[in-house]
């Protein structure tokens, strides 16, 4: 039996869109599964951020507690090793607050504060580095002293 007369018959409409919906489908895991392919990859320039600011810490925090606590004892009646550890202080507090710097979280933990035993004036600061992103956490200790001489 045919029928000459054409009918209101959204089935086709249904197929067009359900067709629509696999591919999209389609494409957003093909779009995942090029990014997680491109995660395994052994080395990306990119990924080098955790070592290269590791190294900017251990080369800058020596002169900004220096400079912090010359600032503190010319500010007051503060002994050497009072400035200094002030002075780490508001360092931790400083990257505490900071958060993330381009992607990489750097804290400073357990900060001492002694005076060098051999040479008056001179402080011996030792303090945890810990730097990580989303492909590498490092922990190191730092130590460098502090000449108030």
């Amino acid at each position: 039996m045919r029928q000459n007369e054409r009918q209101a018959d959204e089935r086709g409409q249904m197929l067009l869109a359900t067709g629509m919906v696999l591919l999209l489908s389609l494409m957003s895991m093909a779009i995942f599964s090029i990014k997680v392919a491109g995660m395994a990859m052994p080395h990306e320039p990119a990924s080098d951020g955790a070592l290269r600011t590791t190294a900017q810490v251990n080369e800058v925090l020596p002169g900004l507690v220096t400079a912090r606590a010359e600032m503190w004892m010319e500010a007051g009646d503060i002994e050497a090793e009072e400035a200094v550890r002030l002075a780490m202080e508001s360092a931790v507090r400083d990257l505490l607050h900071h958060g993330e710097v381009r992607g990489v979280e750097v804290k400073l933990m357990e900060a001492t504060v002694v005076p060098n035993e051999a040479t008056e004036g001179l402080i011996d600061v030792t303090v945890d580095l810990g730097v990580s992103d989303t492909d590498v956490r490092i922990e190191i200790p730092l130590t460098f002293t502090v000449d108030l001489r």
